[in-house]
């Protein structure tokens, strides 16, 4: 629907109810008008006063009847129709008493002068409206004083009482014109602030959201700095510790101890973990189409390298893995053991902080065409509505101060979308909190 034809439809619905209580008004005024009448029948015709009264009670019931009908869903839907109706029996009543009196001479012509204006003040629906009951008024005065035994008396007194009435009519009619006009432009007005209300509001949530995307750019860009720093500084003491360990792997006695070569690996991946860390810093301050390793690895040995690396955070957890298998990915294994790393710290700390009594983590795999799906699952307290759809905001945190900077999920976003997919959250407060994320699966003919 056009806004032009909005607007009529919401001023038709606005005038109803408007129209509605005018006419509630009317009739109350009218029916103390018509009883209070009783004065001037004996003023004027005390002979008749007896029949008046008794006319102008059953006129006040039928005002009233009509009153009544308006607070039904039928006068509500039919409120302009309805009163026409009722106020054609003031009409009636005071051409009756002019055809049983005077005729064109008599004084009751006032009275219905008196209810042409009231038309036109206390129910303006419309000049057409207004002109219609005007001109039913007009013709009733007429064949009041036409069909009366003696016929017209005077007929100079009948042009000019009803000259008057027609004057009336006319007055009232251009009086009602010029009121709806001005209500209409009064609406408009109210319609067209609203609007520009409205405007103005969605501009200004635009300018928030460029506000907020400036402060992510200049935090972005600080981070660059701070990132392209700390890789030159970190990097040189990583790559000493590197050498040493790679020394240390080839010593008899490391050869000759699992367990001690099993602590150099992991140590040695804990350092290349370091580096990827600063190198991941730098890339997401800059994102762009970073291309990432196209290197085949096995899934499960990054889920297995990531449970080592986390073994510390993840004591008294129970770890399950749903369908983790021996399916083979494209991408870069120390980015994504990253990601597995992050994902089961945050859900480690979830866990304790949440108190959960029995505390698990699921890993999940599955084939989804090209691509596998998988998925970090814990049975913690989970994330407040609120707080989920910012999760993967830069700086946004909800651990107390000194426990993060908040850009370890904004990190693992950025991985996983430079290796083509997506990552998700979705929870359930105080049932289960769910991260999921695809990777690319590696053709077979470079599975090996």
């Amino acid at each position: 629907m056009s806004r032009p034809a909005l607007r009529r439809r919401t001023y038709a619905q606005d005038m109803r109810g408007h129209h509605l209580a005018s006419s509630r008004a009317c009739a109350v005024t009218v029916t103390a008008l018509v009883l209070a009448g009783v004065v001037l029948d004996y003023a004027v015709y005390p002979q008749l006063m007896a029949s008046f009264a008794a006319l102008r009670v059953v006129t006040a019931a039928g005002v009233l009847a009509g009153l009544a009908l308006l607070y039904t869903r039928f006068g509500f839907r039919h409120v302009h129709g309805v009163t026409f109706v009722w106020l054609t029996f003031p009409q009636l009543m005071i051409a009756w008493m002019i055809h049983v009196t005077q005729g064109e001479t008599s004084l009751f012509y006032a009275g219905i002068i008196l209810t042409i204006f009231a038309v036109g003040t206390l129910f303006p629906v419309g000049y057409l409206y207004t002109l219609a009951f005007g001109l039913l008024t007009v013709l009733l005065y007429l064949l009041a004083c036409v069909t009366r035994p003696g016929g017209v008396v005077d007929p100079s007194q009948l042009l000019f009482h009803a000259t008057i009435i027609a004057f009336a009519v006319i007055g009232s009619t251009v009086y009602t014109y010029f009121n709806e006009r001005g209500r209409r432009l009064l609406f408009a007005l109210k319609d067209e602030l609203a609007h520009k209300n409205a405007e103005l509001e969605r501009t200004n949530r635009n300018l928030a959201a460029i506000k907020g995307q400036l402060v992510q750019q200049e935090k972005m860009a600080a981070l660059g700095t701070l990132s392209a720093g700390l890789l030159h500084e970190v990097n040189n003491p990583v790559n000493y510790c590197m050498l040493a360990l790679d020394l240390a792997q080839e010593d008899p006695a490391a050869r000759a101890s699992p367990r001690l070569a099993e602590c150099l690996t992991d140590a040695r991946q804990g350092m290349a973990r370091v580096q990827a860390i600063v190198s991941d810093l730098k890339t997401f301050a800059y994102r762009g189409d970073n291309a990432v390793a196209d290197v085949p690895f096995c899934v499960a040995s990054a889920v297995d390298t990531a449970v080592r690396m986390a073994r510390h955070e993840l004591r008294g957890v129970a770890l399950r893995r749903d369908g983790v298998g021996t399916e083979r990915v494209l991408g870069d294994e120390a980015a994504i053991v990253g990601v597995l790393i992050n994902l089961l710290g945050n859900a480690a700390a979830a866990l304790a902080r949440g108190g959960t009594t029995a505390p698990e983590i699921a890993v999940a795999s599955a084939v989804e065409g090209t691509r596998l799906r998988i998925t970090v699952t814990d049975n913690g307290p989970g994330i407040a509505p609120q707080h989920l759809a910012r999760l993967f905001e830069p700086f946004f945190t909800t651990n107390g101060v000194g426990q993060g900077l908040g850009l370890g999920l904004s990190i693992c976003y950025s991985v996983v979308q430079r290796h083509g997919g997506q990552l998700s959250a979705d929870s359930v407060p105080g049932v289960r909190t769910r991260f999921t994320f695809d990777l690319p699966l590696a053709p077979p003919d470079n599975a090996s």
